[in-house]
């Protein structure tokens, strides 16, 4: 006896048994997810690095080419593609499909932290290594705008406001912002005022990183008070950055200043992209001043 007959011989038996298959088709239709394409995390690493400043050739021989050393003996590797612009070193690692991946991942770490000590000890951050997630692609894009907000109070309503509310919302992994603008302090060099003094923007950059940097200070201790000291050692004006000490010779102490020296203004951070027009540029004059 078969289904065939079954159903002939009893048909209230066949179309109850119908109605069940098309309720369960129903209910599974219900939980089916929809995507372009199938949730398959790809076993593809990243090693991502930064070093402002440098032109391609250097990002190449001092750090890409160590780093591909160190990861090329991993197992499992399938392909090995860079990539070194100004700036920027990134690394794109391709496994087999066979590969687990956090293996994968961990193992290129390791071999990214061994070669750290071959990198420039003045490179921006450590090496970033990433893994590809099949989840992780933008799914909405915002556009902002405002008549009566300058482009400075948009970015804060964006980073302040949104980008918390969308944070919490669940199923949310992560919320980028591009176009943001902040305040920046612009420094405009003269080459010749500076060649005139023996200078180099290399000791104007080795000044600021010394000088501008909050450090702690301890803290006070009496008899029945404990207060913290703070030490105001940032510099946020033009004047602070125009009375900035370049070098001290011991007779003599060359500074910042003359004219206009930096400009306060807004400007865009790297993987921003904004197309604006600066105000006026003014030029750096070093002068000398007595000590």
């Amino acid at each position: 006896m078969n289904i065939s007959s079954i159903s002939i011989d009893r048909p209230v038996l066949a179309t109850v048994m119908s109605i069940v298959i098309v309720l369960f088709g129903a209910i599974g239709y219900s939980f089916l997810g929809v995507r372009e394409y199938p949730s398959v995390d790809p076993p593809v690493i990243t090693v991502r690095t930064s070093y402002t400043g440098a032109n391609a050739d250097i990002i190449e021989s001092q750090i890409t080419e160590p780093l591909e050393k160190g990861i090329n003996g991993i197992s499992g590797i399938r392909t090995i593609s860079s990539s070194s612009s100004v700036g920027v070193s990134s690394i794109t690692v391709e496994f087999n499909l066979d590969a687990d991946l956090e293996t994968a991942a961990n193992d290129v770490r390791d071999k990214v932290s061994q070669a750290i000590r071959s990198l420039p000890l003045d490179i921006d951050a450590p090496p970033v290594v990433t893994k590809e997630d099949a989840n992780s692609d933008a799914i909405i894009t915002l556009s902002l705008q405002s008549n009566k907000r300058d482009e400075l109070e948009v970015s804060d309503y964006a980073e302040n406001v949104l980008l918390e509310r969308l944070q919490t919302i669940p199923g949310v992994s992560s919320v980028q912002i591009w176009g943001q603008k902040r305040y920046a302090m612009r420094m405009w060099m003269d080459p010749f005022k500076l060649a005139s003094y023996q200078l180099s923007p290399q000791d104007v950059l080795l000044a600021l990183n010394k000088e501008n940097v909050e450090l702690p200070s301890g803290k006070i201790a009496g008899a029945s008070t404990e207060l913290t000291v703070r030490t105001l050692g940032n510099l946020t004006t033009e004047s602070d950055f125009n009375n900035l000490i370049i070098k001290n010779t011991g007779s003599s102490i060359i500074r910042f200043s003359g004219k206009v020296v930096c400009n306060l203004l807004l400007c865009s951070f790297p993987f921003f992209r904004i197309a604006q027009s600066y105000p006026e540029k003014s030029r750096i004059n070093a002068g000398r001043t007595s000590a």
